[in-house]
C-alpha cells in the first residue's frame, strides 16, 4: 500500500464507509490480482482518490487503478475510456465498478507532458483536446449546466469572499456565462486534461490518463492548460501566442475560448480564495486582466 494514501486521501472524508474501504484495499486488490491473472511489476503509485499499481498479464504491461469513490469514479472513466478506444487516450482493458477498479494499458510515468518545454507541449495538448473532443454519450453533465451555475451564483461567492473584484467584472462574467449557457455543444469533454495527466507511451507518443468528462464545447479546458503553466510564459504577449497555439491545434473557436477562459479563471478565483490558495487565484487574476475586453 502507498504509505503515502494511507496518510493522505479522499476516503479520509468519508467516515466508516471510507475507513473500511482503505482497510480492504490490500484485500480488493489481491483478488484482483488473481482474477485478471495479474503479477505486480513495480511500486504502487497513488492520487488523492486511490492508488494505481504496476502489473502484467502475461507479458503485456498493464496499471491496475483502484479508487473511491466505488463504482462512480470506475464508470466515468470507463464510460469515456470506452468511448476513445485507445485514441488519443490509454486503452481500457478490464473493469469492476463495484470495487472502483480499472486495469488499463500502462504508459511511462516517468515521461510526462510536463517535462516537454511549453512551445512543444502546447501544439500536443491541443492536438488531444481536439482528437478526444467525440459525440458525447448521454450520461456526463452539460456544460450548459455549468455555465448556469456559474453565472447564477457569482454574485453570492463574489460577496461572501470580501469581493475581490470590481462588481462591473462580476456582472461582465455573468453576461459571458449566460452566454456560454446557452450553447447546445455536444463533444465529450475531458476537463481534467492537463499537461501531468499525459504520459508518453509506445503506442503513440503521448496518450491522456485519468479521464474527467463533461458533454458540450471543447473550449471549456483551454483556461486550465494555460494556468497551470502561466509562470513558464513572459507576460501579455506570450499568453496570447500560447491561447492562439492551443486554439489552432484543437480547431477551437477563439471567442468561445476566451469566453470560457474568462469564466473559468474568475471561477477558480473565487473556488481558490475560499480554499485558502495564494498563488492560484494571482494566476487566474492575470489572465482575466489580459482576456477581459479591458485588458
Amino acid at each position: 500500500m502507498p504509505p503515502g494514501l494511507l496518510a493522505f486521501g479522499r476516503w479520509q472524508l468519508e467516515g466508516e464507509q471510507g475507513r473500511a474501504w482503505i482497510q480492504a484495499l490490500p484485500e480488493h486488490v489481491e483478488a484482483l490480482l488473481a482474477r485478471w491473472d495479474l503479477a505486480p511489476d513495480g511500486e504502487a503509485m497513488h492520487g488523492y482518490n486511490g492508488m494505481v499499481l504496476p502489473v502484467r498479464r502475461g507479458q503485456e504491461r498493464c496499471a491496475l487503478k483502484v479508487s473511491w469513490p466505488p463504482e462512480t469514479a470506475a464508470c466515468r472513466e470507463a464510460l469515456a475510456l470506452e468511448i476513445w478506444e485507445g485514441r488519443g487516450a490509454v486503452r481500457l482493458l478490464e473493469t469492476s465498478p463495484a470495487e472502483g477498479a480499472l486495469l488499463l494499458e500502462r504508459a511511462n510515468s516517468r515521461t510526462l507532458l510536463r517535462d516537454l518545454a511549453l512551445s512543444a507541449a502546447v501544439p500536443v495538448a491541443g492536438t488531444l483536446l481536439r482528437r478526444l473532443a467525440v459525440p458525447a454519450p448521454a450520461g456526463p453533465r452539460r456544460l450548459s449546466e455549468v455555465a448556469a451555475e456559474i453565472r447564477d451564483g457569482l454574485v453570492d461567492r463574489w460577496e461572501r469572499l470580501g469581493r475581490p473584484f470590481p462588481l462591473g467584472l462580476a456582472d461582465q462574467v455573468r453576461d459571458l456565462a449566460g452566454g456560454l449557457s446557452l450553447r447546445t455543444g455536444s463533444l465529450l469533454v475531458n476537463h481534467d486534461l492537463h499537461y501531468d495527466n499525459v504520459l508518453a507511451a509506445d503506442r503513440e507518443p503521448w496518450l491522456a490518463i485519468d479521464p474527467k468528462v463533461y458533454a458540450g464545447d471543447p473550449e471549456y479546458q483551454v483556461a486550465q492548460l494555460l494556468w497551470t503553466r502561466l509562470d513558464e510564459m513572459d507576460g501579455r504577449a506570450d499568453l496570447f501566442f500560447h491561447f492562439h497555439a492551443l486554439v489552432d491545434a484543437a480547431e477551437l473557436d477563439p471567442d468561445v475560448a476566451r469566453a470560457w477562459t474568462v469564466v473559468r479563471c474568475i471561477d477558480y478565483w473565487l473556488w481558490g480564495l475560499g480554499a485558502g490558495f495564494t498563488e492560484d487565484p494571482l494566476r487566474c487574476e492575470a489572465m482575466v486582466d489580459v482576456f477581459t475586453p479591458e485588458g
